[in-house]
């Protein structure tokens, strides 16, 4: 624990230097010190568990801090952008599969033509959970582009597990695609209903107590585990979106900044960085072949580009501006643990061989780490219609050369109001 802290923060310092994001730092103290080079540290159940805790956690916190009035206009743009996003990686992955694997299928195996459409809907997943930690650095969680992002990765986490289930199904007869989308829509009714009346409870509760206040964090805590477990556990839902839920239901109460700046604490100095070295702990390459390295290759750039260009043009039909199109496209870029997890059910299954799980490991890499430096790309010097009208404001009362009109554009977007 000590050398995961240790490293995440040096490493971290160390990128930002380099005008890069700090979850990069994180992220490669993992890779470092992990199988993949030194070897000095390995995965353990008990860094897995508190991983997971940690992206719970973290969505949570993006939750809390999303502002739902925003949320609420980006709602239809956030599905198209999905949709739209989940469709080109899917058709882009499964072509490229084609060309590397039309033989005949292995004994064992599914048909060629399911594994290389598996391939596609490994592309198809998104890890949120890297945009948000790099956006929450930059200032820039509250965005319109950040919003739709979140709205967009709620919606594409449904969407992938339906893909998942019906190319299990063809595979597995005894999963039942009707069953699976009725849990799916059972979820967000539950969701909706119990955080109604928790949302009616919480705000109640606040009235009537003023002095000591760490009880609504874990009042707040206790809620987000609750949703994030009924959420996986019941209707098949991943946890992160449950925990995220729960979070936008509590963004509204009175206490919201304090509950928010005691999970930022506990996030800072031990989740976060437990979560994000496990990413690079889980790296082990297999021996590959020159054709399966040109795959690797090939897998990294299409990943990159169908979510960019999937998420973009969505983003661009629903009235988007380029700027915010290429943030939103970049910020579905990440795929993370989500195709890790997807890519081991498909092998249990018999959905895809061992030979093209390490192209889909070192495609996780690469997107995990590419995201956070093309974000903070994509939202350099950039500003938004409103934050360029304050500014003219400013320059016409205190003159284009002042100090506080200098100090004015470097105002974060969170701190705009």
């Amino acid at each position: 624990m000590a050398l995961i802290l240790l490293s995440t923060k040096l490493l971290g310092l160390l990128t930002r230097r380099f005008k890069m994001p700090q979850v990069v730092g994180a992220l490669l103290a993992g890779v470092i010190l992990g199988p993949m080079m030194l070897g000095v540290l390995k995965e353990t159940e008990f860094i897995d568990k508190l991983s997971e805790i940690g992206v719970i956690v973290l969505m949570f916190t993006a939750g809390l801090e999303t502002d739902v009035k925003e949320l609420k206009k980006t709602g239809k743009a956030s599905f198209i952008i999905a949709l739209i996003g989940v469709i080109v990686p899917l058709v882009g992955g499964a072509g490229l599969a084609f060309f590397f694997n039309n033989g005949p299928a292995e004994a064992g195996l599914a048909s060629t033509f399911l594994q290389n459409v598996f391939i596609g809907v490994v592309l198809t997943a998104t890890s949120v959970s890297i945009t948000v930690e790099t956006l929450k650095e930059m200032g820039k969680l509250n965005t319109k582009a950040s919003n739709a992002i979140l709205g967009a990765a709620i919606i594409d986490d449904v969407l992938g597990i339906i893909a998942l289930t019906i190319i299990t199904s063809m595979a597995d007869p005894s999963v039942n695609i009707a069953v699976v989308l009725l849990k799916i829509a059972a979820f967000f009714v539950v969701a909706a209903v119990a955080g109604y009346l928790f949302y009616r409870f919480f705000k109640k509760f606040q009235e009537h107590y003023h002095k000591d206040m760490r009880r609504f964090v874990i009042i707040a805590f206790v809620f987000c585990l609750l949703l994030s477990y009924c959420a996986e556990y019941f209707f098949g839902v991943a946890d992160i979106t449950g925990a995220y839920i729960a979070g936008i239901l509590i963004s509204n109460t009175q206490r919201t900044p304090y509950i928010a700046s005691r999970f930022e604490t506990l996030s800072y100095i031990l989740i976060s960085p437990v979560f994000f070295a496990s990413i690079g702990l889980k790296v082990q390459l297999p021996e590959m072949t020159a054709s399966i390295l040109v795959f690797s290759i090939l897998l990294v750039i299409v990943a990159v580009l169908t979510k960019v260009i999937g998420c973009g043009l969505g983003a661009k039909l629903c009235g988007f501006s380029n700027r915010e199109s290429i943030q939103i496209g970049t910020g579905m870029i990440s795929r993370g643990e989500v195709a890790l997890i997807v890519a081991t059910k498909g092998m249990t299954l018999g959905l895809m061989s061992q030979q093209f799980f390490g192209p889909v490991i070192i495609t996780v890499v690469a997107t995990t780490i590419i995201a956070p430096i093309l974000l903070k790309v994509a939202f350099r010097n950039g500003k938004g219609h409103e934050e360029l009208e304050l500014t003219a404001e400013v320059e016409k009362l205190a003159g284009p050369k002042s100090e506080f009109s200098a100090y004015e554009r470097d105002i974060p977007e969170s701190h705009k109001k």
